[in-house]
């Protein structure tokens, strides 16, 4: 990854140094060891490794808790239908239907994992379905969820049950298709390795720059970090099918665009809006010097980003 930024150093520096990132600036003489290089790539190549390891883990995950909710569907008819049960065991071929409420609280917390980790931007969706996050006035079909269910929850009026169990199937089912959703997108390209290497060579670039701030040279840190968020937003921008009008779009642009398209909410633009701030101010600002806590922020949020947002 390479920039043509002009870069800051400490005060009172004045030889020139060389970044591994490919950025030249003044700087105090300090030069990478020999073998640094060697050093870097076995490093990243091992991590690597451990992504592919991480990658392998997911999808047996995801395909296991894809097979679990069509056992666990089967099983809440079964509840709310009795009748069905002969033809579930016959289909599954299982003597005895495990019982819906018995293994979906497990089913749920791990299925919650997983999508805060590859699918964050269905999370809210998710949760909502369990329970609700607001107080309501009324509980009716429409905002009965899972969590009301398992407690036995039931509304009755004049001795008749207006909203009660069949109007969770409903709910769950959508939690089922989540993860399904989830499944199929982890299949496709979107999360082949080159996305995992990506990822770690992100992370790369993030401990390069985190050695930049640490050594004093905080235009540097900022703009490496900068140079990382933009291209991930890029990536992100790509794996949505966003298009770009302009040939060079900038953090900005690119915040702007997930946006619009409804992949960032407004706390996630306004996070990234104060990050590219901070990249400017790293970059181009020549009136004011960046601070380090300015600098530390930048890095940490960029790190966040591109762990949270895909």
């Amino acid at each position: 990854m390479h920039t043509n930024h002009t870069l800051g150093v400490p005060v009172g520096a004045k030889s020139r140094m060389t970044f591994s990132c490919g950025q030249e600036s003044t700087g105090s003489p300090k030069s990478v060891p020999r073998g640094a290089s060697r050093v870097a790539t076995a490093e990243l190549c091992r991590s690597s490794m451990v992504k592919r390891m991480d990658y392998d883990k997911y999808k047996t995950d995801i395909k296991r808790i894809t097979k679990e909710a069509v056992m666990l569907e089967a099983s809440f008819v079964v509840e709310l239908r009795p009748e069905y049960e002969d033809q579930v065991r016959e289909a599954f071929k299982i003597d005895k239907v495990p019982a819906f409420k018995t293994g979906y609280q497990s089913w749920y917390s791990e299925s919650l994992v997983i999508l805060q980790q590859l699918l964050p931007a269905r999370v809210d969706d998710f949760v909502d379905y369990y329970k609700p996050r607001r107080t309501r006035k009324q509980i009716d079909a429409e905002n009965y969820t899972v969590s009301d269910y398992l407690q036995g929850v039931q509304v009755t009026q004049v001795g008749r049950i207006v909203t009660g169990p069949e109007s969770a199937l409903p709910k769950f089912q959508q939690q089922v298709r989540i993860i399904q959703a989830l499944e199929n997108r982890f299949d496709s390209t979107l999360y082949d390795l080159t996305t995992v290497l990506q990822a770690d060579l992100f992370d790369h670039e993030i401990d390069a720059a985190a050695e930049l701030l640490k050594r004093g040279f905080y235009r540097a840190a900022g703009a490496l970090a900068g140079v990382v968020l933009e291209s991930h937003l890029g990536a992100v921008c790509q794996q949505h099918g966003v298009v770009m009008r302009k040939k060079s779009p900038t953090i900005a642009d690119f915040n702007d665009s997930l946006k619009q398209a409804d992949i960032i909410n407004v706390a996630t633009w306004r996070k990234i809006q104060y990050l590219g701030d901070l990249r400017n101010l790293c970059s181009h600002s020549k009136d004011k010097e960046p601070k380090v806590e300015e600098v530390d922020d930048l890095l940490g949020g960029v790190a966040s980003i591109i762990k949270k947002l895909f």
